[in-house]
């Protein structure tokens, strides 16, 4: 028997899924993590225009979600970075808009992601919420029989072993996965693949703290309230500054402050962690890696720091690959998961 697996991470900053896999192929995609609520569908309000974005119906509210969601923005951006994320509307949009984009009507079983510090008291409420039937707008749904919900930089943990050919060797060894992302910076101590759970944690210093304090530096620059994130975010990434009034702007005078949030949300990891010299493999991994890499290498300068190829999708992958081999033992048949497209 055959299974259809399939994988999501909603994170604070984006939301990753699996759209397909094909042999050793797992293919990925993302979108921002911003939901816009309206009353009505908004492909039937005046002067709409068609753009890459899906409008999921919620207690009586049209979220649109999507690639090019920002079309749809007003000046407000709406975020939901608190600690009760995963139980709101926003959440459910995301999620539900990750699988109206997968095109697939029925999912065996679904993987997802939570915060280290969020997993024990999250996950059993998490695996209840997203099994069902899910309403995805225009009169389709998408039927998740069942689900499971692991710490997200496990699945980075997965990712690297497949991808450095590791899976066997690695079930001997200490590893410490890092994974700073949008709110949370991330932390996962491994024995071989399982969580040691005293050891890993999450604390809230992630890209955004990093892109508004360089916002609040702009701003006193300009004197006036500065708050374009994605173009700081887009500038960070590239290299190419930010224009301001018609002006490039030297980003590179506030780095200075990125690494010391950095430093801040790695240093409070070194607290938790002990007997650094153990780990055979500290694996860097997120959309934010390229932020905190040099403050990892200073907290561990006798280590090579690993990284994945293409690490914003890392943990989807790895959820994939996990979910793949857990559902014959999920379901109690001795088959093998589904690998197939859609």
């Amino acid at each position: 028997m055959d299974f259809v697996v399939r994988a999501v991470d909603v994170g604070f900053g984006n939301t990753k899924y699996v759209t397909s896999v094909s042999g050793n192929e797992i293919r990925c995609a993302s979108f921002p993590s911003v939901a816009y609520p309206s009353m009505r569908e908004p492909s039937v309000q005046p002067g709409y225009e068609r753009r890459k974005t899906v409008a999921v119906p919620i207690n009586g509210l049209f979220y649109e979600v999507g690639p090019e969601v920002e079309l749809a923005a007003d000046t407000f951006r709406a975020t939901q970075m608190h600690d009760r994320y995963t139980e709101t509307p926003e959440y459910m949009a995301l999620l539900r808009g990750a699988l109206a984009l997968m095109k697939q009507p029925s999912i065996d079983l679904l993987v997802v992601g939570l915060p280290v510090a969020a997993l024990t008291a999250k996950k059993a409420a998490l695996e209840k919420a997203v099994t069902g039937t899910h309403d995805i707008g225009n009169g389709k749904t998408v039927v998740v029989r069942k689900a499971l919900a692991v710490a997200q930089p496990q699945g980075a943990l997965v990712d690297f072993a497949v991808q450095h050919g590791k899976s066997g060797a690695i079930e001997r060894e200490q590893s410490l996965i890092l994974d700073p992302g949008s709110r949370t910076f991330d932390w996962l101590v491994a024995r071989g693949m399982r969580l040691v759970q005293a050891k890993s944690h999450s604390v809230n210093r992630g890209v955004f703290d990093i892109l508004q304090a360089i916002a609040a530096e702009i701003g006193h620059d300009i004197g006036t309230p500065y708050s374009d994130i994605e173009a700081i975010d887009l500038a960070l990434r590239t290299g190419k500054n930010p224009v301001i009034y018609q002006k490039p702007y030297d980003i590179s005078r506030a780095m200075p402050m990125a690494h010391s949030i950095a430093q801040q949300a790695v240093a409070s990891m070194l607290r938790w962690i002990d007997a650094s010299y153990s780990f055979q493999n500290i694996i860097l991994v997120g959309g934010g890696a390229y932020l905190f890499k040099k403050a990892v290498k200073e907290a561990f300068p006798k280590h090579k720091i690993l990284e994945v190829k293409d690490p914003l999708h890392a943990n989807v992958r790895g959820f994939q690959i996990a979910g793949m081999n857990h559902a014959p033992k999920l379901f109690g048949v001795a088959a093998t998961a589904s690998q197939g497209g859609v």
